[in-house]
């Protein structure tokens, strides 16, 4: 993973919020907070939470006797998270998911939202999920499907290949969409000590006002917006408009309804 792929500072907290929340994040919060619906006491701890788009639905599902703890290695999306309504119930605590603060065997329920593909060392950072959980305590966590089966991110990547054809790679490829083989997810789930893991595919749709957004959200509100001023420090509003186009010529100029698809994978331990 480049350096700079998990760099949310800035205004991007708030553009990843506002732009992708529909279009890449709440269908997958809502399938979560659905698999969890049946604790009804215990800590869960969330890792790599963002901007709590997760934390935010499992906060008004769950019940209070649910200890909800909530974790992000960066703490500009902790503080953007903890300003949002409803959040009064939630410990916010920054740290690392390869080192996490807390003792053996000290949740009920590990959860991680599209963060797996993050962490520099996957099997380490799953190995602590593994530690803190109590025994038959659930990991649930999951990852986007390969390019392809996502067109919306696929169409904003191709508007930046044509406006940079030289640049090798882009961090939606790169990282979001860069961790979706089952064997291999398997084997480091395994690997981190659980015994067994299933893995769904599951399809959603992602929504966002107009093709515009779609560019604003990816290109300005995740580490790609680091990605496009490195290549050129005046370019970011060209690189949006470029990535607008493809989606429009892609989806239409009027408001965008895309097919997500990502992979959700359980464990106990």
């Amino acid at each position: 993973m480049a350096q700079n792929d998990a760099g949310f500072i800035g205004s991007v907290p708030e553009f990843y919020d506002h732009y992708l929340r529909l279009l890449q994040f709440q269908p997958y919060a809502d399938d979560l907070a659905d698999r969890l619906a049946g604790l009804t006491s215990g800590d869960l701890l969330e890792t790599a939470a963002g901007t709590g788009i997760v934390t935010e639905t499992l906060a008004a599902r769950l019940p209070p006797a649910v200890v909800i703890i909530c974790t992000d290695l960066n703490q500009p999306m902790l503080d953007y998270a903890a300003r949002k309504p409803g959040m009064g119930r939630v410990q916010f605590r920054q740290a690392d998911a390869q080192q996490l603060p807390f003792g053996d065997a000290a949740c009920d329920a590990v959860v991680c939202q599209f963060g797996v593909m993050f962490f520099p060392d996957r099997v380490r950072a799953l190995r602590e999920a593994w530690r803190v959980l109590r025994p038959g305590g659930r990991l649930l966590f999951n990852v986007w499907d390969r390019r392809a089966e996502n067109p919306v991110k696929d169409a904003t990547i191709a508007g930046l290949e044509a406006c940079y054809p030289a640049h090798p790679s882009w961090f939606l490829e790169r990282t979001p969409c860069g961790y979706h083989d089952p064997d291999l997810i398997r084997a480091d789930v395994r690997a981190a000590g659980f015994a067994d893991c299933r893995i769904e595919t599951v399809t959603r749709t992602g929504r966002a006002t107009d093709a515009r957004a779609v560019a604003i959200g990816f290109c300005q509100g995740t580490p790609m917006r680091a990605e496009i001023e490195s290549l050129d420090p005046r370019g970011l509003d060209a690189a949006t408009d470029a990535a607008a186009a493809a989606v429009a010529a892609r989806f239409g100029l009027g408001a965008v309804e895309a097919k997500l698809q990502a992979l959700v994978i359980e464990a106990r331990k």
